[in-house]
């Protein structure tokens, strides 16, 4: 696919099977931007469709054969099924079929590309960059597995020559970027259903490394033993380190951490270059930022203006989103589906919740991961006062004998197997008390709960 660019795709029509999707629609609104025109179907309406209709895409609730005829190029999907009527359409005609991964590639080519990689944290890394950036006035493009609270979307084409990517990894997929730089936050095994042991994860980022240009540069965490490992493994390009580990190119320390928020000190190479304050929680976030730092300041960018940037970034969608506060009573939402992410989302609410109680519904993401984590996932959860697991959560996986929430909440001393999803909210609604936090997580449907349970404490309250 490397013979396609951007020039190649004017005057022709993009078709997105799952158009609806975060990632998806972002390219979509790309595409949109540059007069590419854009077509696109979903399994039903959602205010993404509505959006993207009124950028000019022609968007369908519904996947049909006929939405692809007219389409020059066809880009879908992981998560659409290989017998979907319109792939199937579309290999009929014999037209040109592209992995999101690789449109994403060819919308950055024309640009100097920064893909932000990890395990974990790749959203919000993206994210911090690229508001940071903002700040610089550099106006990058952007394409981001989430969206930003300041702008309320999740990709933008910018006016600099600066492209910020999330890449995920979940697939191997992200070997197509060939970005000018990278940020690799951490690597850890994750994805078990494409990886089968943390051998082939730490691999698939040393196939990625590779295909960072000669002249660019890899950013990674000096703190987390995966993405040193691979630093150690990479030849070229530049390396820069980041994290609380003395002799980091950015080095942070005198970290302060605040109920929502923290404070702390930043030297690059040896020189202070100011303090680092931001309005999200957690020891992660302070590192997170610090990777956006240490790419901003080996691009050029200057400190004071990033450091700026980075105080005013409010977050993004489900990564510790505060949705309301009901007499007292705080509900966050996050996207933590790891037990990684689990245990650094629940020790940061725990800091917020201070002297109250921590109840959390979480709902396990795909079978594979549950059963790959099943005690990790119960160590981590314990960490709240109060746990009320869902049944898991299946994506395009099917059941795995013997594999259920119910089991991590036997391993629980605090754990309350709940699968009906109104059962579990009522529960939560009549336990929690003035002053508590309930955090609703898990990367499925779970933060649907999110407005029941408001709404339940309001009439409980009032």
């Amino acid at each position: 696919m490397r013979s396609i660019d951007l020039n190649s795709w004017k005057d022709k029509r993009l078709h997105f099977i799952g158009i609806g999707g975060s990632g998806m629609s972002g390219l979509a609104r790309i595409a949109l931007s540059h007069a590419i025109a854009v077509s696109g179907s979903d399994a039903k309406e959602s205010s993404v469709l509505s959006a993207l209709g009124a950028l000019g895409a022609q968007v369908f609730p519904e996947h049909l054969a006929q939405h692809v005829d007219g389409a020059d190029f066809i880009i879908y999907s992981t998560a659409i099924s290989q017998s979907n009527v319109e792939l199937a359409r579309a290999r009929e005609l014999n037209l040109p079929i592209l992995t999101r991964a690789q449109a994403l590639a060819i919308l950055m080519s024309n640009s100097r590309s920064i893909a932000v990689a990890g395990t974990h944290g790749k959203t919000t890394t993206s994210s911090m960059l690229t508001v940071a950036l903002q700040a610089c006035g550099l106006d990058p493009s952007f394409a981001i597995g989430g969206t930003l609270t300041s702008s309320g979307s999740n990709a933008h084409r910018g006016t600099g020559d600066l492209f910020v990517a999330e890449s995920d990894e979940s697939d191997g997929s992200f070997i197509e970027y060939r970005p000018f730089a990278a940020i690799v936050t951490n690597v850890e095994h994750d994805h078990v259903d494409y990886f089968a042991t943390e051998a082939d994860v730490t691999r698939a980022f040393s196939d990625f490394a590779a295909t960072i240009a000669n002249d660019g540069q890899l950013v990674y965490c000096a703190d987390d033993a995966g993405s040193a490992h691979l630093a150690s493994t990479v030849l070229s390009p530049k390396l820069i380190s980041y994290g609380t580990e003395m002799g980091a190119d950015l080095f942070i320390d005198s970290v302060n951490l605040l109920p929502m928020g923290s404070t702390s000190r930043v030297l690059w190479r040896g020189r202070a270059i100011g303090n680092l304050s931001l309005q999200v929680p957690g020891l992660h976030n302070v590192l997170n930022a610090g990777a956006a730092l240490a790419m901003g300041l080996s691009l050029g960018a200057p400190a004071a203006e990033m450091l700026t940037g980075l105080a005013s970034f409010h977050g993004t969608g489900r990564r510790f989103e505060l949705k309301a506060t009901v007499h007292g009573i705080r509900i966050i939402d996050d996207y933590g589906h790891h037990p990684t992410e689990v245990e650094v989302t629940l020790t940061a609410a725990k800091r917020y919740a201070g002297d109250g109680s921590l109840i959390v519904i979480f709902q396990p993401h795909r079978y594979s991961r549950t059963k790959a984590f099943m005690s990790e996932f119960a160590k981590a959860l314990s960490i709240a006062d109060q746990v009320v697991l869902l049944e898991v959560y299946a994506a395009s996986e099917k059941p795995i004998p013997g594999v259920t929430s119910e089991t991590i909440a036997e391993e629980m001393e605090n754990g309350y197997f709940i699968p009906n999803f109104l059962e579990a909210s009522d529960w939560v609604i009549a336990k929690a008390k003035p002053g508590d936090v309930i955090v609703t997580l898990g990367a499925g449907d779970v933060n649907s709960l999110a407005p029941i349970i408001s709404d339940g404490l309001a009439r409980r309250f009032n």
